[in-house]
């Protein structure tokens, strides 16, 4: 028998994609004001990347969420925790911002719907039971809190939101301008 914890409702499965799919919209949104050179353009947040890069981290975290849930499903360890533990969270975002480096912005776009898509159809299709139950059977946190944690950012399920007042003044910087 599993023990299942009910989560607050902010914390519905609900609740959660909404949050994903809104906060996924202001960026696109945020994205969208700006010149087509300034969306591969280095700058954002005062660091290294460009909102490119930017949306190809929240693609690699999404990504990294859908990983979870299939290792948790067979009952093993996230690959992103093991990387967490070795690497640390820096070198982590580090190279997966490299890693997809060389794509163009068209291309980070497209795979970064498609795996948003994936996270929300799969967060949609899971029963109340699962959401609720731990992750695996040796873990204590219910399933949706370890998955809010590997999204947190502005709170769970938070981590576009908590890249939208950088962004926001990367648009302000660029929006008008030639690049």
């Amino acid at each position: 028998m599993t023990r299942e914890v009910h989560p607050p409702a902010s914390w519905s499965r609900e609740n959660a994609i909404r949050s994903l799919r809104d906060q996924r919209r202001e960026t696109l949104a945020l994205v969208d004001l700006l010149p087509a050179r300034a969306r591969t353009r280095p700058g954002l947040g005062g660091g290294e990347w460009s909102p490119k890069d930017l949306l190809g981290h929240l693609e690699s975290w999404e990504h990294h969420a859908l990983d979870a849930l299939q290792a948790w499903a067979r009952d093993e360890r996230a690959p992103i925790d093991v990387a967490l533990y070795r690497d640390g969270i820096t070198a982590v975002n580090l190279k997966e911002v490299r890693r997809k480096a060389r794509r163009s912005f068209p291309a980070i776009t497209s795979s970064a719907a498609a795996t948003h898509e994936q996270l929300c159809a799969a967060i949609e299709q899971m029963t109340d039971e699962r959401w609720g139950a731990p992750a695996t059977s040796r873990g204590r946190k219910p399933l949706w809190h370890r998955l809010g944690q590997l999204l947190v950012g502005a709170g769970p399920f938070g981590h576009d939101a908590a890249h939208h007042r950088s962004l926001r003044a990367f648009v302000h910087l660029h929006r008008w301008s030639a690049c």
